[in-house]
């Protein structure tokens, strides 16, 4: 299924696409931006091939601008929910395409879309000197939970549709 927001679409990326993402096989209609994948991006996508096929939508997600339809980056959840209903991710664009809100409009739309299939609690978590994504995290609802020298620690509950929109709490 892939997630479509104004500026930016997320579409799930297989096994089999995560191979070639790996070995750089693009094919016609995969339009990566010359600077994807991000070197960070490579070990999660290696995972993801030796996971075999999975029909959770808890996955790794291309970031593709919707305007040129390039691929600019990657998003991704560590796993379904805990048993807490906590969900943990991570997301990256292309230099080129930072700076444009384009990271907060995934991070919203996967977080939108990991609520509807009942994730309660959405933690994600940055470098210190990461200024720049701790500022999606903020633009996109989560708060800082927590900060040492290696790690800053964001949370936010998500709005489950199962309860009329009210906030869960954990």
């Amino acid at each position: 299924m892939v997630l479509r927001s104004a500026r930016v679409s997320l579409e799930p990326i297989s096994p089999d696409l995560a191979r070639r993402i790996i070995a750089r096989d693009e094919q016609p209609g995969d339009d990566w931006h010359r600077e994807y994948p991000l070197r960070d991006e490579l070990d999660p996508l290696r995972s993801l091939v030796t996971a075999g096929p999975s029909e959770t939508p808890f996955t790794m997600y291309l970031v593709r601008r919707t305007d040129d339809g390039n691929a600019v980056g990657g998003f991704g959840f560590f796993g379904p929910p805990d048993a807490t209903g906590r969900v943990e991710f991570g997301y990256g664009l292309v230099p080129s395409a930072r700076g444009a809100g384009l990271a907060t409009e995934a991070v919203r739309l996967a977080l939108g879309h990991a609520s509807s299939w009942g994730a309660r609690v959405a933690v994600a978590d940055t470098a210190p000197e990461n200024v720049a994504s701790q500022r999606v995290l903020m633009k996109s609802g989560l708060v800082e939970v927590r900060r040492d020298e290696a790690l800053v620690v964001f949370r936010r509950v998500l709005v489950s549709s199962a309860r009329s929109g009210a906030p869960m709490e954990i």
